[in-house]
């Protein structure tokens, strides 16, 4: 652990180096004893994990110095003074400790210290997975964020309930308040719901809107072709099906063609 020791008296500093040693640290750490020689130490040095301040320097008080510098790491305060208490805290101090202290004091700020280093240190990270792995992994999280979108309506015949899957619609057409499900053939089955509300329940890579009524799905697109006044004709897979866009839905029409 890099400590810096900011003291301006000498048997202060020899002292508390003489603890630190008992403390378990062997390396004597560099003693500054004015603020103008802390700060071009600071400026100068990479930042120590750790330092030990007294208040009062040699040219002035060492807030002035934090004021100069911000220092990101902890500062534990030694000092014969304890009205600077709140200000210690304020900054980044984790212990205060008035002279004369003892060895102990000193190890139980250290172990302080030692506990938050410990407790904010950012966690190991996981061993990486083979690239493979990491490949279905994706895919499967890719597939499960997806939202649902609709597999197959339920219509309301003559003879009961038919199952519309969405694969054989062609398009949807509202038609005087009612939406109606158009497939190859050409059968218009009725659904519930308005336009508007089906094209948020279909997935919108299949089924892309031509105009204000209409919806077409794009496995049933044969061609599209110009049209009058900046519109296209939508020709599809099937014997006379053929639709148009509007000229307002026409350019966003010709992206989602493109995918």
């Amino acid at each position: 652990m890099n400590i810096l020791i900011l003291e301006d008296e000498e048997p202060a500093a020899r002292q508390l180096t003489q603890l630190l040693a008992q403390a378990g640290h062997a390396t004597a750490p560099p003693v500054l004893r004015s603020v103008e020689k802390a700060l071009t130490w600071l400026q100068t040095n990479p930042l120590p994990d750790l330092i030990l301040s007294d208040i009062e320097l040699l040219d002035g008080n060492v807030f002035s110095l934090y004021e100069q510098f911000p220092v990101a790491c902890p500062i534990i305060f030694t000092t014969a003074y304890d009205q600077f208490l709140l200000a210690a805290f304020r900054g980044n101090g984790i212990a205060y400790l008035l002279k004369p202290f003892t060895l102990e004091q000193l190890q139980a700020a250290l172990a302080k210290y030692e506990q938050l280093r410990t407790n904010l240190a950012p966690p190991t990270p996981a061993p990486s997975l083979p690239p493979d792995v990491m490949r279905e992994l994706t895919q499967a999280l890719r597939q499960h964020s997806q939202p649902a979108y609709k597999q197959r309506f339920s219509v309301r015949m003559r003879n009961g309930l038919y199952l519309l899957q969405t694969a054989d619609i062609a398009y949807l057409q509202a038609d005087e308040g009612v939406t109606f499900a158009v497939d190859s053939a050409g059968t218009r089955y009725p659904l519930s719901g308005t336009l508007a509300e089906l094209e948020r329940q279909l997935d919108p890579s299949r089924f892309g809107r031509l105009n204000r009524s209409e919806l077409v799905n794009v496995a049933f697109i044969e061609r599209a072709e110009p049209y009058f006044n900046n519109r296209l004709a939508v020709k599809l897979r099937a014997p006379g099906l053929t639709l148009t866009t509007s000229a307002a839905q026409t350019p966003e029409f010709r992206r989602w063609l493109e995918g």
